[in-house]
């Protein structure tokens, strides 16, 4: 009896220890391959694929197991969707694992990025499902952080060139005065009824006018042309023609000689005015206007087109009161510049009497002074004048934010788009408060809305950044030397270009130095990421605590030159 017992306990043991082995064992990092071996953040995500390996004689052939990604941050963590495995004898429709030669798996996710990921660390949870009873195992970390370099794009932002509206001031402005002298048929004497009307009258005053202020208006030339209407003979019409130029010109001489005034006469004439003919029937009321300019269309001889249109007995007689008189005439138009003050003259007079001056003016004034405080005063006179024109707010705003106060610049935005909604430029610079706070999806709104102001390649090169498309804002910034351009090129892995572009920045700052330290990290060079941290941190002491957890100079955690900077 006592031999039957000891045999069933051993077989009980049996049983035991059979039961244990077929339990699924503890994870291993050793299992897993993280791609990249260091998290990094693109765009506002930090995208994770995990490779994955079950050993032969390790999935319990019963049992259901859950893997559930976790990024773990100080205060709190990020849980991507799990994967769900099976052993052989599970029904269910979840991925396969065999017993005897083990399986591969591939997880990807996307973590939604906040800034206190960046000493995140991931884990995969595990739970194990054998019929009704569910236990975890331990947790497993298989990658350290989160690089966010990317996210500088919020710094280089703020020392973008964000979108200035220029001014319209022309110094010189061409102007032209144009008459019309019209003939009786087959005459070419100038009527002095013509020569009283109101376009010839206003034509010699421009004249006089020019002479009595040759400072402001400077007489270029006058170009005559001479047209006869296209009926009758064509020697009969160009000497028409040619006879109305010719007496319109001495016209006009003896009133340049009467004003003193030197110039050049530029005479031509068209025997034949067939273009004006067919666009002053395009305008008219002529019943059978569509049949005559279908004559016109199929017919190119002036004698051929001549018969057909008298053929039209209906409208002829309408075309030679209406028409054709319009077309007996000689065209004058006296071409002149007027010039604008000068940089002297409108700083003088924006001194004695700002109120005198255009708003052209007054905005170009603003370029004659490197004062920011002159500047902004110029700006608010502009204001105060034209409250209802948008460039002098957008271009204050511009002002309070190359100086970093953004609530400023926001309210002078505002202001801008208020008087004027559509302005690009204020919905580029709006664009950039947006970026500098991380909202990409506002940001994108309004700089693509705003992108055909000339600095909207720039901006969008900004915002190509924050969406993780380096590539495009590479493209975009072409040969720009700024902190936005080399962030987008370190970024792409352009480091040469990066290089490039760091070294003729003009007036680098700190996140300049701190990029060009990041840029020494990824190429191996101590001594560019000592020296830009330094140049950095020197700059801008917050950036040495920035510089202690960030993963890009993991390398250099124990570097002593590194650690007296970070201090």
């Amino acid at each position: 009896m006592f031999k039957k017992f000891s045999l069933f306990l051993a077989f009980s043991a049996i049983l035991v220890l059979g039961s244990c082995s077929s339990k699924m064992k503890e994870m291993k990092p050793e299992f897993f391959t993280v791609t990249p071996e260091v998290l990094e953040v693109i765009g506002n995500e930090v995208p994770v694929a995990i490779d994955g390996k079950f050993p032969a004689k390790f999935f319990d052939k019963k049992s259901v197991l859950t893997v559930t990604p976790v990024l773990k941050y100080k205060d709190g963590e990020a849980i991507a969707e799990s994967s769900v495995f099976q052993g052989e004898k599970v029904r269910g429709n979840d991925n396969v694992i065999s017993y005897d030669n083990g399986g591969n798996f591939k997880m990807k996710m996307t973590f939604d990025y906040t800034e206190a990921m960046e000493d995140a660390e991931l884990y995969l949870r595990f739970s194990v499902n054998k019929g009704n009873k569910t236990r975890t195992l331990p947790e497993v970390k298989i990658a350290d952080g989160c690089i966010a370099t990317s996210q500088l794009y919020k710094q280089t932002a703020a020392t973008a060139n964000i979108a200035w509206c220029d001014d319209a001031f022309q110094r010189v402005i061409k102007q032209a005065k144009e008459a019309n002298i019209l003939f009786l048929i087959q005459q070419t004497n100038l009527r002095m009824s013509e020569l009283k009307g109101n376009e010839v009258k206003e034509f010699k005053n421009t004249i006089t006018d020019i002479a009595a202020d040759f400072e402001k208006k400077v007489f270029d030339d006058v170009q005559i042309s001479s047209y006869a209407s296209p009926d009758g003979e064509l020697d009969l019409n160009e000497n028409l023609a040619s006879g109305r130029g010719d007496n319109a010109a001495k016209f006009v001489k003896n009133e340049l000689k009467k004003a003193k005034l030197d110039g050049y006469i530029d005479n031509k004439y068209t025997a034949e005015d067939w273009e004006g003919f067919k666009e002053l029937v395009s305008k008219s009321e002529l019943p059978d206007k569509e049949l005559i300019l279908r004559v016109l269309s199929m017919y190119n001889d002036p004698e051929e087109r001549e018969a057909q249109i008298k053929n039209i007995s209906s409208v002829y007689k309408e075309l030679a009161d209406d028409i054709l008189p319009k077309l007996r005439r000689a065209r004058i138009t006296l071409n002149y510049q007027l010039i604008g003050r000068s940089d002297e003259q409108i700083k003088e007079q924006y001194k004695a009497d700002a109120k005198v001056l255009s708003i052209e003016e007054i905005l170009y004034s603003s370029l004659l002074t490197d004062d920011v405080k002159e500047k902004e005063e110029i700006f608010n006179t502009a204001i105060k004048l034209y409250p209802n024109d948008h460039r002098a707010y957008n271009n204050l705003g511009v002002l309070a934010y190359n100086r970093g106060d953004y609530n400023a610049a926001a309210s002078y935005f505002a202001k801008a788009g208020n008087a004027y909604n559509a302005a690009p430029e204020v919905k580029i610079n709006l664009g950039y408060l947006e970026l500098m706070k991380g909202n990409t999806a506002d940001a994108e709104a309004n700089i693509t809305t705003g992108a055909t102001a000339k600095a909207g390649d720039e901006a969008l090169g900004n915002l190509y950044i924050a969406q993780g498309q380096y590539g495009r804002a590479v493209s975009l910034f072409g040969e720009s030397k700024t902190n936005s351009a080399a962030l987008a090129q370190l970024l792409n892995k352009d480091y040469s270009k990066a290089g490039n572009t760091i070294r003729a920045i003009a007036n680098p700052d700190a996140t300049t130095h701190y990029i060009r330290a990041i840029l020494g990290a990824r190429t191996s060079n101590t001594a560019l990421v000592l020296d830009g941290l330094k140049e950095a941190v020197r700059l801008n002491p917050a950036l040495a605590q920035k510089a202690a957890n960030d993963l890009e100079f993991r390398k250099y955690a124990q570097d002593q030159t590194f650690q007296s900077i970070i201090k």
